[in-house]
């Protein structure tokens, strides 16, 4: 969710000027726009403030973000982004995703089963090193083996040295290396979370529009040696929140942009990438549907899971629509054409990059003829369900972890062991019913796609049909159990050789052909557009310094902007809604779901204070990933929570637009008036901030 003016996001990621525009820009920690903060705002961040906001920032391995906000260990976020863990924790007689959640003490608090937080604590930049074990002129094969073996070697070696988590982030899609060095916490406990009906406000129909009245927000405590966790860095609470103008801040972490593409790669993405996607999506979406109307039980277990791919299916729709949109593209495809023009008229730019955007396109078209089989066989989507996941990462373990580190899928490293088993050892409940219809869906899935002749469609199905042979996989299958799991996992090849369980024989049947069909990915188009689009940046940083920021990589980033309406269809859109505006918008719509408020609500409504601010809107430049980002004012309190962007932000992974692009916020004093008022959490309210 981003918007600049004119020129610029896909435009201005290739256009000549110096700088980038307005509020736009998802910027590393160690690559602040010090003098833009200071020439548009009269702002100069310290070192103190910067490693402040930095270590209060936290990334959610379920695909999120957010922040500490107590000395003693609480995590404010959004309820969507703790939607995953509140399904996991919910039963049928204690729907918490649903009906909310309070632990009134400690011992009350809600383990989670596999809730990974991150905390950043160091950036280093480790391009030379990278780039200086690749050899010169290596084919696509040999440079993609030799950067993945030092980048493996630069984690192993770092992880031994810090005890940090350690990852090596690509940036500029090739351009430069660095490496993040996080602080993990693994044991982590639900506190609070307000109803669904409160935090989905308005559901589908309002999902991406604003005005909005949703309390999206949740809280965690994270624990160390079974106590709260001491925490040095956390944020103080705003008790006025944000106010019109104000300057503001999001530190998160945005998912992925793909500002720095090429024209070819934005039209395989309009023609080929996002309408696949979108039927996935929405083939997905009705599967969960029928799922739900078998009963109440089912709707509940599938509702984390249908929001998700309907989320997902409106951004898409919003990001097609914007690739469709001629204009867009006319803009990309002016500034791509002054780039190579600069890049054409000298010689040494001419040897160095002049090929780049030739060798981006030749990578599209691999990864057009490589794409269907790469997402039914690699990503899986031909077997649906998260059995089969399971089963693969079990065989995968055993083989690679005979492999030199440096050898190893990256999944597999020494780096990534400890969170990959966090997730392969999780107690979340596994639903038998919903495994079954995944699986059966996937399997027919495969079957339409390669034809029901295709020899491994024979090979994987046995004479059966889709739901038949899922039903058959399933029985045969002892995964579900964690103690199974271990004794797999400790047993290496010779457990996994040795297994007569279904869903690892399955796995090991698809192998073979999903890591031939991943190489060549890797080798046709991964490598490929890296050294292209290394050769771009390269190029850019030649033409305007270096200057600009990188694509969005689910890595703390810091946004920046002012609280502020906007014009659509000649009204004016404030930048505020109110607690009161919740229940007229209600009422506009019958009380009836998704605009029915809770229960809780219409009680305590006499004791609120109404004109509360609710939500709110800024030109805070933000992605999905960003969700659960505190917002922050120049004191470094939190005076909001992200949780979503209006419509015109869609079209963000491509361009920024501040004209309307705005970034939707739950307000810090409602967050506040709610806690005390709706939920009778008035000491939980009192921790915030201390």
């Amino acid at each position: 969710m981003r918007i600049e003016n004119l020129i610029w996001g896909v435009v201005a990621t290739l256009a000549l000027q110096t700088g980038v525009c307005a509020d736009e820009g998802m910027w590393v920690f160690n690559n602040l726009p010090r003098q833009q903060l200071k020439e548009r705002y009269g702002f100069e961040p310290t070192p103190e403030w910067v490693e402040h906001i930095m270590q209060s920032a936290v990334r959610f391995n379920s695909g999120g973000s957010g922040s500490f906000v107590s000395s003693d260990g609480l995590v404010l976020t959004n309820h969507h982004v703790g939607a995953e863990t509140l399904q996991k924790l919910s039963t049928a007689g204690n729907d918490y995703y649903r009906e909310g959640f309070l632990a009134r003490m400690p011992a009350e608090e809600l383990k989670a089963p596999d809730l990974e937080l991150n905390v950043l604590q160091s950036i280093e930049d480790v391009t030379e090193r990278v780039a200086g074990a690749v050899p010169a002129g290596a084919d696509a094969a040999t440079a993609f083996a030799a950067r993945r073996a030092i980048i493996a070697t630069i984690e192993k070696e770092s992880l031994e040295k810090t005890g940090l988590r350690s990852d090596v982030v690509t940036l500029y899609q090739g351009g430069q290396y660095h490496l993040y060095r996080y602080k993990k916490y693994t044991d982590i406990r639900l506190v609070w979370a307000p109803e669904f009906a409160i935090a989905f406000f308005g559901g589908d129909p309002d999902n991406f529009e604003y005005p909005r009245y949703d309390l999206d927000a949740c809280i965690f405590r994270a624990y160390e040696n079974d106590k709260p966790a001491q925490i040095k860095h956390f944020l103080k609470w705003s008790r006025q929140g944000s106010a019109e103008n104000e300057l503001v801040f999001v530190a998160g972490h945005p998912g992925r942009t793909d500002r720095l593409n090429t024209l070819a790669a934005l039209k395989f993405n309009r023609d080929v990438r996002a309408p696949f996607v979108l039927d996935l999506l929405r083939r997905m979406e009705i599967m969960l549907q029928q799922y739900s109307q078998r009963g109440e039980e089912q709707a509940r277990i599938a509702k984390e899971d249908l929001f998700g791919v309907q989320n997902s299916r409106k951004a898409y729709l919003g990001q097609l629509a914007g690739l469709q949109d001629s204009t867009l593209l006319e803009r990309k495809a002016t500034a791509e054409q002054a780039v190579r023009a600069k890049v054409e008229a000298n010689p040494e730019w001419r040897e160095k990059y002049g090929s780049a955007w030739a060798r981006v396109e030749q990578a599209k078209q691999a990864h057009r003829r490589l794409m269907l089989e790469n997402s039914l066989l690699e990503q899986g989507r031909g077997f649906g369900g998260g059995l089969f996941v399971t089963a693969r990462t079990l065989v995968r373990m055993a083989a690679e972890s005979g492999k030199p580190n440096a050898q190893r899928l990256p999944e597999y490293g020494d780096a990534a062991r400890a969170s990959l088993e966090l997730q392969l050892f999780s107690e979340a409940p596994i639903h038998d019913d919903l495994e079954q219809v995944k699986l059966a869906d996937g399997l027919a899935l495969l079957a339409e796609k390669l034809g029901g002749d295709h020899p491994l469609v024979v090979k994987v199905l046995g004479g059966k049909g889709p739901a038949t042979r899922a039903a058959e996989l399933l029985a045969g299958s002892r995964l579900k159990d964690v103690a199974e799991r271990k004794r797999l996992a400790m047993g290496g090849l010779t457990a996994i050789d040795a297994s007569n369980d279904t869903l690892v024989a399955l796995a090991k049947l698809v192998d073979p052909e999903a890591r031939a069909i991943r190489k060549q990915l890797e080798t046709e188009v991964v490598e490929v557009e890296r050294q292209a689009y290394a050769q771009i940046a390269q190029a850019l940083f030649a033409i305007e310094g270096p200057s600009r920021y990188p694509d969005a990589t689910f890595t703390l980033r810091l946004s920046f902007g002012k609280v502020s309406g906007y014009q659509e269809n000649g009204q004016t859109v404030p930048p505020f809604t109110t607690l009161g505006g919740a229940f007229e918008h209600a009422q506009r719509h019958g009380s009836k779901a998704p605009w029915e408020l809770p229960q809780s609500w219409l009680v305590k409504r006499p004791k609120l204070t109404l004109d509360t601010p609710f939500n709110f809107v800024s030109t805070c430049d933000i992605i999905g990933g960003n969700s659960g980002s505190p917002v922050i004012n120049r004191e470094g309190e939190l005076v909001g929570l992200i949780f979503d962007g209006n419509i015109h932000s869609l079209v963000g992974d491509f361009l920024y637009d501040e004209t309307q692009n705005r970034a939707v916020s739950v307000h810090s004093s409602a967050i506040l008036e709610a806690l005390r008022t709706i939920y009778a959490a008035g000491d939980l309210a009192e921790r915030l901030g201390k």
